[in-house]
């Protein structure tokens, strides 16, 4: 992926590991900034064409930095796996937003970058202005938990990038019929980094120990306390219609109990929707938009 609209930026955490995000409309000053937050394994990659799209292509161009979390991308492993947990990688966000003098910023959370955002809001509730939840929610599917930890646990070794391709076609193809050949490739090129062995995940293997020992017959804890309290923050929740971690019930119950949530639904896909296909793009410009603009004349 070329390395067009953004720099890389590595600050130390809390415990001086070094960690990356890119930021990209480095002298965009005006609007919020938009902080954008990956998946469990995921990293700052998932996001290059929607920030490409807010910083550059949209019609009120913002700053907008996209975090590798510890283990993930260009930052650090953690010789500690007890440390890739929410708590700790919500504190490292904040002190990414610390080094680059960001006091507030709308959040894009995919999957585990909102369940941080909900952490966030527990930690710092000043600091989240509009909120974009991409595929998550305050209850979490066990099903797409153990459907997450079996392909985790069953991750090919491609030695191509065609094998890649069509190794994440295998596995997820099903939920996301919707794509195209170019998307697949362009999730590889995301999610994989090239080495003399082959295409291998770009993220700590020791974060697959993390679910290892995580009981699945037993409902998880939900979040919906820490939800309610991001009632007063502009929401737009996005879901795969083919997702099996955020379901229908708990979309409708979030809409319940945030009135001014705005919702949408991407068919074709499942969790969690590729953010720059759908019309995603737009829809998520146009709503900060609207969400600054509303607190403005207020």
């Amino acid at each position: 992926m070329a390395n067009e609209g953004f720099s890389d930026f590595f600050y130390s955490a809390p415990d001086g590991l070094k960690l990356h995000a890119r930021v990209y409309g480095e002298t965009n000053d005006s609007g919020w900034p938009v902080v954008c937050l990956p998946g469990l394994t995921r990293n700052a990659c998932d996001f290059h064409e929607l920030a490409l799209h807010l910083s550059i292509k949209s019609e009120s161009p913002r700053k907008v930095i996209a975090f590798d979390y510890r283990g993930r991308g260009q930052s650090d492993y953690d010789p500690d796996i007890g440390h890739y947990n929410v708590g700790v990688e919500a504190g490292d966000v904040l002190a990414g937003m610390s080094a680059l003098d960001i006091e507030q910023a709308a959040f894009v959370g995919t999957s585990r970058g909102g369940l941080i955002i909900h952490a966030l809001g527990a930690l710092k509730s000043a600091a989240l202005k509009a909120i974009v939840l991409n595929d998550i929610g305050p209850v979490i599917e066990t099903a797409g938990l153990i459907h997450i930890r079996s392909y985790l646990d069953r991750a090919p070794k491609p030695k191509t990038f065609a094998e890649a391709v069509d190794a994440q076609r295998r596995v997820h193809g099903a939920d996301f019929p919707a794509l195209t050949d170019a998307d697949w490739a362009r999730m590889v090129r995301a999610i994989c980094r090239e080495t003399e062995a082959g295409w291998l995940p770009d993220f700590d293997p020791a974060l697959i120990d993390t679910l290892a020992g995580a009981d699945f017959s037993k409902p998880l804890p939900d979040l919906w306390p820490q939800f309610d309290a991001l009632a007063a923050v502009p929401l737009l929740a996005i879901r795969g219609a083919n997702s099996k971690l955020l379901s229908v019930a708990t979309l409708e119950e979030m809409r319940r109990r945030h009135p001014g949530m705005e919702s949408a639904t991407v068919e074709g896909q499942g969790h969690a929707p590729f953010l720059e296909t759908d019309g995603l793009r737009e829809k998520i410009a146009a709503f900060l938009d609207q969400a600054e603009n509303q607190v403005e004349r207020n």
